[in-house]
């Protein structure tokens, strides 16, 4: 897979990553031995950016990498996260925290679960209300100083975040959820970060897979599947009428002889090389699925009509429940 820059500041990363999150928690039944064997598959494609956090499985995600990929060190980009604080003895148990104490304490945490002596790139994953971001932003650049941090990223931080944050250390690389469903980062987000030259890493580009047209009704996803109660686009009317919608892209990527949602990321890596996203799965089925994605070509007309069918602002439901959504940076 091609290699490309990852923001201004020397990056490097394949044009595609993969998300892990869904081998540890939220989406249905784990399966660690498959997980690792889709972690290996992603090497073998020539994926080499992971992302992870220390909230994913409270912990266990990191350590899923740590464990499968830690003797491949030299070949992998890792990035993971910290501030949202979760308690292995109270999963349920949830807050943001950017103090640099806690920045400090998180990083070292997450090298000794990830088995490594750095972080490629350390996102602050959700802006603290309560901690200006340059205290965040400074206690993450004492982190690069000390060799434990290449790059810097922030997550879902608004241009105004951005901008305070960009002035204390450059930032490499935002990641906000980007997808045919959901693109409000198109308005200012994305020219932000381009002005800066930090690169932009869509999360969910799949919808939370459900661009990919193989999720039926909401009880295909099992009990341990959190995405109809944490999503409101899955649940209800809701799902039925944003089904419709991806029946569409069905159809158009079904003339092309591809899947529907080889379609939905061919149409996010249109939009510049700038744009690294990072597509989630624990099987190897669909890691090959995706990748494949990476040397589809769209033409004009087929962007065109692809958004013709699925108009921006066209999902049905808020992305997150309300809960969530208060987490969010605006």
């Amino acid at each position: 897979m091609k290699q490309v820059k990852l923001g201004s500041q020397g990056a490097v990363v394949s044009r595609m990553g993969l998300g892990c999150m869904g081998m540890s928690e939220f989406y249905g039944e784990r399966n660690d031995v498959e997980s690792a064997a889709t972690l290996l598959r992603a090497l073998e494609l020539g994926i080499t950016f992971f992302d992870t956090a220390d909230t994913y499985g409270i912990g266990d995600n990191e350590s899923l990498i740590g464990k499968t990929l830690g003797s491949r060190r030299d070949e992998i980009f890792i990035a993971t996260k910290f501030a949202n604080v979760r308690r292995k003895e109270d999963p349920s148990y949830f807050a943001i925290c950017g103090t640099p104490e806690y920045v400090h304490q998180a990083c070292d945490a997450s090298l000794q679960r990830l088995g490594v002596d750095h972080i490629d790139l350390y996102y602050q994953h959700r802006v603290d209300p309560n901690v200006p971001i340059e205290e965040t932003v400074g206690a993450m650049a004492e982190l690069v100083r000390a060799g434990k941090v290449k790059y810097l990223g922030l997550s879902e931080a608004s241009p105004a975040t951005i901008r305070r944050a960009h002035k204390v250390h450059p930032i490499t690389a935002l990641q906000t959820e980007y997808s045919l469903w959901e693109r409000h980062v198109e308005k200012e987000i994305l020219p932000t970060v381009r002005e800066l030259g930090i690169g932009f890493v869509p999360y969910s580009p799949l919808g939370r897979g459900f661009l990919t047209a193989t999720i039926n009704n909401v009880a295909d996803l099992g009990e341990k599947d959190f995405r109809a109660a944490r999503y409101p686009r899955f649940a209800g009317e809701n799902f039925d009428r944003n089904k419709v919608l991806a029946e569409r892209i069905k159809s158009i990527a079904e003339r092309r002889g591809i899947k529907p949602g080889q379609m939905a990321l061919a149409w996010v890596l249109s939009k510049g090389e700038d744009l690294v996203p990072i597509p989630g799965t624990k099987r190897r089925k669909y890691l090959e699925e995706n990748a494949a994605a990476a040397e589809i070509t769209l033409t004009q007309a087929e962007i065109a009509e692809l958004e013709a069918a699925f108009p921006e602002d066209a999902a049905v439901g808020d992305r997150y429940a309300a809960a969530s959504l208060k987490t969010i940076d605006l």
